[in-house]
């Protein structure tokens, strides 16, 4: 490995934003390959993975699974993949995310709706707690 673009995991958790343990959480569920090792068995990182861990961090703040990475990356590392299937599943993710946010709109309207029933005095009985306890 090259040394000029060899560092050590701490460096390599500056670079990319993500703890030692998730770097290492990562290795051993196969996301990021296992690197080479020091003499002194002190884990020795590439550019190569400073790149893929970039990928997967990125991936996650897209608000991708593990998996979703994992199938991705699956692509990318086999290197037979079109753009249209990386759009399909960029698609299915965008559907799951707009689900989501409909039914965080829907959790928001249902507590507004349940905080405005409260005046907020120093009554025994509370209208949100009272509404926790329905039996749907």
């Amino acid at each position: 490995m090259n040394q000029e673009n060899s560092m050590g995991i701490g460096v390599l958790s500056e670079h990319t934003g993500c703890k030692v343990e998730t770097i290492r959480y990562y290795e051993r569920i196969g996301l990021l390959p296992d690197p080479p090792r020091s003499e002194g068995g002190h884990r020795i990182y590439g550019l190569e993975h400073l790149k893929r861990l970039t990928f997967i961090r990125r991936g996650r703040e897209l608000g991708f699974t593990l998996d979703e990475v994992r199938t991705l990356l699956g692509l990318v590392d086999g290197g037979n993949y079109t753009c249209g299937e990386v759009r399909a599943l960029t698609l299915k993710h965008q559907q799951k995310i707009q689900k989501k946010i409909t039914d965080l709109k829907r959790l928001e309207k249902s507590l507004a709706e349940i905080a405005a029933q409260c005046e907020g005095g120093a009554v025994p009985e509370c209208p949100v707690i009272d509404a926790l306890f329905v039996v749907l």
